[in-house]
């Protein structure tokens, strides 16, 4: 699929991005580029083949999911920059 300057200029107008005009040759020329490998890579045969998530099959070690108190509240505190009455202290964010 070809993509002239037109249509370079076209979809840079609906998705409000300024571009030069002298770039305009050569952002066609790219996406030009990108369609042509689009295309090549739709003409590779995918039936049969399962969808993955990584190039590797690992499964993830899933943990037993238990209810706790959360541990030792002093601990957990000792790690905030401030701390008052058993929580956190926070900057105020709403005005």
């Amino acid at each position: 699929m070809t993509i002239d300057t037109a249509t370079v200029r076209k979809v840079a107008k609906l998705a409000r991005i300024r571009e030069d005009e002298s770039r305009l040759d050569s952002l066609a020329a790219e996406l030009s580029g990108i369609m042509d490998w689009i295309d090549q890579l739709n003409e590779v045969d995918t039936d049969g083949v399962e969808p993955m998530t990584s190039a590797v099959a690992v499964r993830l070690p899933m943990r037993e999911d238990l209810v706790t108190d959360g541990g030792d509240p002093d601990e957990i505190l000792a790690n905030a920059p401030a701390a008052r009455s058993g929580f956190f202290v926070v900057p105020k964010v709403v005005e």
